[in-house]
């Protein structure tokens, strides 16, 4: 797999930095991990072309994790063209929000005709589930968004990358991330208490038990922009747009 960070701001742009988008290319085809706001502007920078990709997974609903989905149909219907299916997998009530946020945005986005399937599933807590040859296992986390959020465990080629999503400590990270090759995790804060998410200090205190062979640290705040130099770790890397990882 090779992995492209297409946005790992948090929901604000801290930073100057894209929200939260990653790109996995993999033998069973390309599929994104998130869909904030910005990323077909992302991916354009990348020189990524939307149609390649086949699967979205979301985590949770807040816009700066799925609103892209709406430019992306935008996009899709008057500017690319697409005529091949598009499988988005997330929370129970996804396909519900993201036709209330189209409406609300693109009065009659929705209703035109389009030449591509738009297809939501939804993810069972904690059950595996697969789609396009690329195993996911839901993990639940904490971190209110009028849905379930999940950390979401991907299996394929071999290799094993968890996201996190957003979340404060819950300890299904612990299962979620053991003897990944890459956990995403995100940290908003550095040493304060920031609700429903969590900071570097309490990242440091459970690598141990996390098992992961490699973190990759995304979504961060100010303070934490502001103290990169100090979350050092041999194991512990921050997500910069753009960079690619091969997992």
């Amino acid at each position: 797999m090779k992995l492209t960070i297409i946005g790992s701001s948090d929901a604000f742009g801290s930073g100057g930095k894209l929200q939260t988008c990653f790109h996995v290319a993999s033998s069973k085809g390309a599929f994104l991990i998130d869909c904030g706001a910005t990323s077909l502007t992302g991916l354009f920078r990348q020189n990524i072309d939307p149609n390649s990709i086949s699967t979205i997974f979301i985590t949770h609903l807040h816009g700066d994790h799925f609103g892209g989905l709406i430019w992306w149909l935008i996009h899709a219907v008057h500017v690319s063209g697409r005529t091949t299916p598009l499988t988005v997998v997330g929370p129970l009530g996804l396909e519900e929000r993201f036709k209330v946020a189209a409406e609300a945005l693109f009065p009659g986005s929705t209703k035109g005709e389009r030449r591509f399937d738009l297809i939501f599933r939804a993810y069972t807590d904690f059950e595996p589930l697969e789609e396009g040859g690329i195993k996911v296992i839901p993990f639940v986390v904490s971190h209110p968004s009028g849905a379930t959020p999940y950390a979401l465990r991907f299996e394929v080629d071999g290799k094993v990358l968890t996201f996190s999503g957003d979340t404060e400590w819950v300890d299904t990270l612990i299962p979620a991330a053991d003897g990944a090759d890459l956990f995403i995790c995100e940290c908003f804060a550095f040493e304060r208490e920031a609700r429903f998410h969590l900071n570097w200090r309490t990242i440091e205190a459970h690598l141990p038990r996390l098992g992961a062979k490699r973190v990759l640290l995304t979504h961060l705040g100010p303070e934490a922009l502001a103290n990169t130099q100090s979350m050092r770790h041999p194991a512990v890397r921050i997500a910069e747009d753009g960079a690619t990882h091969d997992i």
